[in-house]
């Protein structure tokens, strides 16, 4: 069992820079992929970022490349999203899940993540 809580949310200007946290507890945390995604108003979910449970692999939506970042730290239990260059765009829920599976390769899709935090929410003003 994984418990996830995303912190670091809030407004922010268009260029501005914001850095989302997710707490885990549970003692499974480090064997389990992790993402990022988001849902911006009337629109679907959508991955923004993947990483495997030891750090070794990532990917990042196209929207995102070159301007977020993310990472792990397995022995705080915490994974982050650096988001840069914040657009107007960027705009939304953000949420982390852990995978089902364990130490698996970068997981992409929302069916195969099992634990889910309540999300974070954020805006970018133009």
């Amino acid at each position: 069992q994984v418990q996830l809580v995303e912190s670091g949310g809030g407004l922010v200007q268009a260029g501005g820079s914001l850095r989302l946290s997710c707490a885990a507890s549970g003692r499974t945390f480090s064997s389990k992929g992790m993402g990022w995604f988001r849902q911006a108003p009337g629109k679907e979910r959508e991955i923004v970022a993947a990483i495997t449970w030891n750090g070794g692999s990532t990917y990042y939506a196209d929207s995102v490349k070159g301007r977020f970042a993310i990472s792990r730290d397995n022995a705080k239990n915490t994974m982050y999203l650096q988001m840069n260059s914040l657009k107007p765009e960027d705009t939304a829920d953000y949420y982390c899940a852990a995978t089902r599976m364990s130490f698996a390769g970068v997981r992409t899709t929302e069916d195969l993540y099992e634990y889910w935090g309540q999300g974070t929410q954020v805006t970018v003003s133009s």
